[in-house]
């Protein structure tokens, strides 16, 4: 059964759908909270990162939501499930181009020695991990959406089966094989 506050959201992001500017004021305040999870969510493993926080990666993904033309929004599930994946795209292009710069980013090159002198940051594997989850969503787009929504979305089984139109069992096995094939894959990755 939904609850009202579910309905509320779903009814305003249906009016935002058309064109109604006035909906999306008004679902700002009611799904902050929830977007302030799943942002919290997806910076756990990042805790390092002083140039990214829960605040930061809200307002980004409210950007790209904004510029987000004529989606047809379904229900509160699905808006948050492309919330999760706003904000999985923003920490890869931050690693993305982080990494860009610890290779010098267009910098003229250092001595070897004034290299050394810099202590190097770890190694982030967001980026691999985007990567394998893009390589499993070409072999299983199911299993891939499955993984984006449970691990960056912080999405319960409940709500991912709701998004997909799935059973939660289904949601449970696709989430067990997705994370054994991830798993090999940045095995693999790792031994190359």
């Amino acid at each position: 059964m939904e609850s009202a506050a579910s309905h509320d959201i779903t009814a305003l992001l249906r009016a935002w759908s058309q064109g109604e500017q006035g909906a999306l004021e008004g679902l700002i305040p009611i799904v902050d909270r929830e977007l302030r999870s799943i942002a919290r969510h997806c910076l756990e493993a990042r805790r390092h990162d002083p140039m990214l926080d829960t605040t930061t990666l809200i307002n980004e993904a409210y950007l790209r939501l904004i510029d987000a033309n004529q989606v047809s929004w379904r229900d509160r599930a699905h808006f948050f499930a492309v919330c999760a994946k706003i904000m999985r795209h923003i920490l890869v292009d931050q690693a993305r181009s982080r990494h860009t710069a610890k290779r010098g980013g267009g910098r003229p090159p250092i001595s070897l020695d004034e290299a050394l002198a810099v202590a190097p940051e770890p190694a982030s594997d967001l980026v691999a991990i985007d990567e394998a989850l893009e390589a499993l969503t070409r072999v299983d787009g199911r299993k891939g959406r499955v993984v984006e929504m449970r691990f960056f979305g912080g999405l319960s089984i409940e709500e991912t089966a709701e998004v997909l139109k799935v059973s939660p069992e289904t949601v449970r096995r696709d989430w067990r094989l997705a994370k054994a094939w991830l798993l090999r894959e940045l095995g693999a990755a790792e031994a190359q």
